[in-house]
């Protein structure tokens, strides 16, 4: 008969506890997705429920699908319009938000110049400031300057308030680009621009997409600004059409839900598209050389 040696054991034993561990983990993961996915379950089968199901049955897949639901809250709300107008906005802020943040990013983490350090701060000091605690101070410039009830009335703002966060992370990321490949390349004869849009910018694509996702979310889903600084109803975003089924007296919260359920569709379709990008944006700026 064949006993396994102490050492055997030990190293049986700690299979075990690593196969335990691993296990445990991966029902902690599951049981986090659950609860994080459920809300928007949640949402998505509320938005077929009529009021009366959806107060007397609100965890409940609806007794009657009720499809007009979504038809009703899209004429209703105009979100045509509302989302053709929240897609500009977003869409062209997101753009200069990049352009302008990611070409920062890469002097202030490439170049040594005399102020860099007080530019810095001031981006710093960007990333402190309470947006909510400008919208006085920006409505009434935006008066005089006869910005207001604009696209550029929120595209600009949007812009500005994210860069400071952009151009940190565009930092962080580029500081694990080796320089050699930069040298390499200037010894072949290329250019400042020309490593930056051949070289420099294809590698940061990750954080690129995390730039992206974080300021679309951000924009997308604004409702402040749009609500101080927009007055037109052609000019109204997605945040401002759903307000318009909830007034003093009361909430109809079918056509809520359905209009919910239609404005958070292209927000899941980008994270699907970039979730890849953005994982690796994530980690990357964390791992130098």
């Amino acid at each position: 008969m064949e006993f396994a040696s102490p050492g055997a054991q030990r190293t049986a034993g700690r299979k075990w506890v690593r196969k335990g561990l691993s296990g445990f983990g991966k029902l902690v993961l599951t049981g986090y997705a659950v609860l994080t996915l459920y809300p928007l379950y949640w949402l998505f089968i509320s938005a077929f429920k009529t009021n009366e199901d959806f107060f007397r049955h609100p965890y409940a897949l609806p007794q009657v699908w009720m499809k007009e639901n979504i038809f009703r809250a899209w004429e209703l709300g105009k979100m045509g319009r509302a989302m053709m107008n929240s897609t500009l906005v977003t869409v062209i802020a997101v753009v200069l938000t990049l352009v302008l943040g990611v070409l920062a990013g890469y002097v202030l983490s490439r170049f040594e110049f005399r102020f860099k350090k007080l530019v810095m701060g001031l981006f710093l000091v960007g990333m402190l400031i309470p947006i909510h605690s400008t919208l006085v101070p920006l409505f009434l410039m935006m008066k005089k300057i006869g910005l207001l009830d604009t696209y550029g009335a929120l595209i600009l703002p949007y812009t500005a308030f994210e860069l400071p966060i952009t151009i940190f992370l565009a930092i962080g990321f580029m500081a694990s680009i080796p320089r050699e490949i930069e040298e390499a390349a200037m010894m072949d004869g290329s250019g400042w621009w020309r490593i930056f849009g051949k070289i420099i910018f294809p590698i940061c694509t990750p954080i690129v997409a995390t730039i992206t996702i974080l300021a679309f979310l951000r924009f997308w889903n604004d409702f402040s600004f749009a609500l101080v600084f927009i007055n037109s109803q052609s000019l109204k975003t997605l945040p401002l059409s759903l307000s318009l089924f909830s007034d003093g007296f009361g909430t109809d919260y079918s056509l809520t839900m359905g209009a919910m359920a239609i404005a958070v569709i292209p927000t899941i379709v980008i994270y699907l598209i970039l979730q890849e990008q953005i994982m690796k944006g994530m980690v990357a700026g964390s791992i130098k050389g």
